[in-house]
Formats: C-alpha cells, sequence, structure tokens
C-alpha cells in the first residue's frame, strides 16, 4: 500500500528537516505531506527548500490555526492507502512505522494507535501531563465505549477512505478526541501498539498546555452529544 505520512509544523526550524528526512528512510512508497501552518521562526524558509523534492509536498497557510487545521489541509492532498499523522520533532520516532502499519496491512485493523503505555521505552518527564492524559482518555472511552491507553498520542494511522466519511472541525489540539470519537462511532477496527516516546520540555519547545486539556474534554462532549 502507498504510504501518506501527514507533518504538520509550527516553529520547528532545529528538527523540520531532519524528521522529513527520517519519514523518508522508513517508508519505501508514499509520500509526505508537510502543512506550515504560519510558522515565524525560519521553517517556512526551510520548507519552501524542500517543495516538491522527490515525495516531498509542503502546504503554507498564511495565518496560524492550530495542528487541527494544519491536518485538515494535509488530509486534502493525500493520494495513498493509509495515513500516518506525524508530529515535526522527534518526541514520536518513524522507525515504529513498521509495527504501526502491520495491522491494518495484514487486514486486522482499520485504524492503529501508537500508544506511549503498553510498554515502550519514554524519557521520564511531567507527572501531571500523565495524569491529564489518563483523565482525558478515561472520560474518551466512558463516551466511546473503546477501551484505549492512551487517546491522545499523536501516532494515528488509518484507511485514507475513512476520510471520506469524517469531516474535521477542531483547529487545534481537539483533533485527538474528536477523531477518537468519529471512529469510534463509525464501528470502525481499531488497535493499539506499543511505541517509544521521547518528550520535550517546554524549554525544548513542547507546546500543548493544560488549557488544551480543558478544550479537549469539551471536544469529547460536543461531538459525542452532536456530531
Amino acid at each position: 500500500m502507498k504510504v501518506s505520512v501527514v507533518i504538520p509544523v509550527y516553529n520547528e526550524v532545529k528538527t523540520v528537516e531532519q524528521i522529513i528526512s527520517r519519514v523518508l528512510e522508513n517508508i519505501k512508497n508514499g509520500e509526505v505531506i508537510v502543512v506550515d501552518d504560519c510558522s515565524t521562526d525560519g521553517t517556512r524558509e526551510k520548507l519552501k527548500a524542500l517543495d516538491h523534492a522527490g515525495p516531498v509536498k509542503v502546504c503554507f497557510h498564511d495565518v496560524n490555526q492550530g495542528k487541527g487545521a494544519a491536518l485538515r489541509s494535509g488530509f486534502k492532498e493525500v493520494t495513498g492507502e493509509v495515513v500516518i499523522v506525524q508530529d515535526a520533532d522527534f518526541e514520536y520516532d518513524p522507525k515504529e512505522y513498521p509495527k504501526l502499519l502491520e495491522p491494518i496491512l495484514d487486514g486486522r485493523a482499520d485504524v492503529v494507535y501508537g500508544s506511549r503505555f503498553l510498554g515502550g521505552p519514554q524519557r521520564v518527564l511531567y507527572f501531571w501531563h500523565y495524569v491529564g492524559n489518563k483523565v482525558l482518555t478515561l472520560l474518551s472511552n466512558c463516551l466511546s465505549n473503546i477501551n484505549l491507553s492512551d487517546m491522545e498520542t499523536c501516532y494515528k494511522v488509518f484507511k485514507s477512505d475513512l476520510l471520506k466519511r469524517m469531516t474535521f472541525k477542531s483547529n487545534r489540539f481537539g483533533f485527538e478526541p474528536e477523531f477518537t470519537m468519529k471512529v469510534a462511532k463509525l464501528g470502525c477496527r481499531i488497535y493499539e501498539v506499543p511505541i517509544s516516546y521521547s518528550g520535550r520540555s517546554y524549554a525544548e519547545g513542547k507546546k500543548i498546555t493544560w488549557k488544551d486539556g480543558v478544550v479537549a474534554i469539551f471536544t469529547l462532549f460536543r461531538f459525542f452529544f452532536f456530531d
């Protein structure tokens, strides 16, 4: 199957070239779709030099809109049969692609989550981030009646034909709970696989905050009751 890797980017000048290179090393048949969400740190200039370089296509937002909006733009460009969502930093390693793709390629799954809590090595960081993630995942499971261990993970892999059945609306990090509620409602076959995780500190560029956690709660209820 052809794989489409969609990478939302905002102010990742230090890592964007390296992550694209790492992605290309780990897909044999595929494309890389990068969406710059109006970066201001020099990321855009680096990406302009990479646009249309082999299987790499770059889209540019003129206004910062958030991760969810960047992913919507990227999904419109997908031509592969399987989609992988990849962050532009090195918290998630593309070397995990084979294990993420396996349940889809062998016909067991429609959607695969890469879970940071199923035994893979991970950097030790913020306790309250861990607690917040567990609370959000528990709430998501209660509403969707599925048993994920890591709803907020970046690594979501899915068959691209699902994009014809889902319309995403969240602009920022609300994409994670919105995606989860929608694939659960569609009755998709969902698998989780363990992944490694090299989390960043805020000094190193981490962007998500407690406010995004509050938004995630409202997003879960929004798409449970009204979508």
